[in-house]
């Protein structure tokens, strides 16, 4: 009967927006995209090192999504995202795009923003692109966006918003525009600030007679350039005393300017009177890189590995759903999501008709999460990377992997907390995110303390031990560069247990599934060179478009042949931009 009588001012809520205020009664869609943040970054997973309130209330008053799953990769993540297709289905599959390629996410993929823009949407980016800007026609104002506020690049300084390819021989360049034009005039401001003042502009001056559809893709928490990594404010520093590592200290204030930019958007929602008919999810694009190259302090721990690897440390991400449009919340879901589904998802939420000719990978979940069903089975491949060799696949419960990247370098169990590091305020931690400014504008929706630590609880991960099994018996060692390796999720999330040995028959089927799956996969886009046309010496010191006369050159005609030839020799030098 609760649920009725939701379902029916639910209802009632969207008629009265329509009938009383002439607003559009579409939904208002907002995606804050976080870059490189871990699982164990988020309190709302369990940590008491670094507190995100408002992120946590967005999440206990939503949908917490417990099983979320994304590419291990930023530019395969958002192509993804964008397409609602996996990376291998669009060429995106195998690298990130270096500041000076020549390639882009192809022109023959439909985007989200161009769909949603033909069904009435005003659409805007903020922040991040990464798929591509060589030519002018495949920057984010040509590919759906009617307006971009941001970089193309996969990084840039916090604070000057350069980019500085220390291994070019090239001059550092402006990476920060506004729609097209170059934006010097944002220089000193901190980029997190940035984007959320450009974020609550574009939300305060909205014509509401029209659906907003924004995505706020962060820098945050990725690190800037070589020679500056680690960048935040130092009031935000300075919270985080109780951090002793300085790399780690600096990376809690990333993330506090990140807690507190998530407020102020969703206070604008609110201020502009737009909150009642939004949906907001928010997620990170990837797991976070503890070690390596443009590492930045960031935990997925107790899962195993990290950013660019095959584990569930490198592929599965913190991320809420939050909409007054749901008919359950205030729960954590295990239903496995990947961001392949958000494309439908949201289309189904918002009532957006998709063309019968998009060959989507993702499914409409929005059924699902909104009612709280039952977890549904399913099928997910998460990485196939035939130039560096490995593959990482998920049947239900199920997960498979065989090879790894960096010579296996990150299939340990990394970014485990320094003990006594917790925050003062986590003994308080319910009423801290009862008090929260996000808590706040979302008003008295019934959160009690005891909820939420009941959802932190049923949110942090343990690695339970199995029953009369020990995780360091012989039977159990996964080395996936030696053997293909399967593990249950369902009792094993940690990938502690490898049931090679045990169920050989179980792992003949899984490694013949993706053989199945790898039939599918398209050719690379990626346009293995350095073209030092890209120079901002050569673009009054802007990283900016530098050839509008070839035609694109991510069409997926590549030869993969050529790039597992090639992998070898140019896998260390692309890492530098990842």
């Amino acid at each position: 009967m609760t649920g009725k009588i939701h379902g029916l001012l639910v209802v009632s809520a969207i008629l009265s927006l329509a009938n009383g205020s002439g607003n559009s009664t579409k939904p208002n869609i907002v995606i804050i995209l976080i870059d490189d943040m871990g699982m164990n970054d988020v309190s709302f997973h369990g940590s008491n090192q670094i507190l995100t309130p408002n992120i946590d209330a967005l999440a206990y008053n939503g949908i917490l999504l417990n099983k979320h799953y994304v590419p291990n990769l930023c530019t395969p993540s958002r192509a993804t995202l964008l397409t609602g297709r996996y990376p291998i289905h669009t060429g995106m599959q195998h690298f990130v795009i270096i500041t000076d390629e020549p390639w882009s996410l192809p022109q023959r993929e439909r985007l989200m923003p161009e769909l949603f823009r033909e069904a009435g949407y005003s659409t805007h980016l903020v922040g991040k692109w990464h798929l591509g800007f060589w030519r002018k026609d495949l920057t984010p104002t040509m590919r759906g966006f009617d307006h971009h506020f941001g970089y193309y690049n996969g990084y840039i300084d916090y604070y000057d918003h350069q980019v500085r390819m220390l291994d070019r021989n090239y001059s550092a360049g402006l990476d920060f525009r506004r729609d097209l034009e170059p934006c010097p005039e944002a220089n000193g401001t901190y980029a997190t600030e940035a984007f959320t003042s450009e974020a609550k502009r574009i939300i305060e001056k909205h014509d509401k007679s029209k659906p907003l559809f924004m995505v706020l893709s962060h820098l945050a928490v990725h690190t800037g350039n070589e020679d500056n990594p680690m960048q935040a404010p130092e009031e935000e520093v300075a919270k985080f005393a109780h951090i002793k590592n300085p790399k780690r200290r600096t990376y809690a204030g990333m993330i506090s300017s990140l807690d507190k930019s998530v407020a102020q958007t969703i206070g604008a929602l609110k201020d502009n009177g737009m909150l009642n008919n939004s949906i907001i999810l928010l997620y990170s694009d990837n797991g976070a890189p503890t070690v390596g190259i443009h590492s930045n302090a960031g935990s997925n721990y107790p899962y195993r590995g990290q950013k660019e690897s095959p584990w569930e440390g490198g592929i599965r991400s913190a991320g809420a759903l939050w909409s007054p449009l749901l008919k359950e919340q205030g729960y954590v879901s295990n239903q496995a999501i990947h961001a392949v589904d958000w494309l439908p998802t949201l289309a189904g939420a918002a009532g957006v008709s998709l063309p019968l000719d998009l060959q989507l990978d993702g499914v409409n979940l929005w059924p699902s999460l909104s009612g709280n069903e039952e977890p549904k089975p399913r099928t997910m491949i998460h990485v196939l990377d035939e130039v560096f060799g490995y593959s990482s696949y998920m049947r239900d419960n199920l997960k498979y992997v065989n090879g790894s990247s960096f010579g296996g370098q990150y299939d340990q169990w990394l970014g485990d907390l320094e003990p006594n590091e917790d925050d003062p305020l986590s003994e308080s931690y319910g009423q801290h995110v009862l008090a929260s400014e996000v808590q706040r504008v979302l008003g008295n929706r019934g959160l009690t303390e005891d909820r939420i630590l009941q959802m932190r609880s049923e949110a942090t991960e343990r690695c339970p031990p199995i029953e009369g099994q020990n995780p360091l018996e012989p039977e159990f060692k996964c080395e996936p560069l030696k053997a293909h390796c399967f593990f249950d999720l369902a009792k094993d999330p940690c990938e502690r247990y490898n049931l090679a040995e045990s169920y050989p028959l179980q792992l003949k089927e899984l490694a013949e599934e993706v053989d199945q799956i790898r039939r599918t996969a398209i050719p690379s886009a990626r346009v293995p060179k350095s073209d030092s046309r890209a120079n901002p010496a050569y673009h009054n010191g802007n990283w900016e478009w530098w050839n509008d006369t070839e035609t694109d050159s991510s069409s997926g005609t590549c030869s993969l042949n050529i790039w597992i030839m090639m992998g070898s020799i140019i896998g260390l030098a692309y890492r530098r931009y990842l």
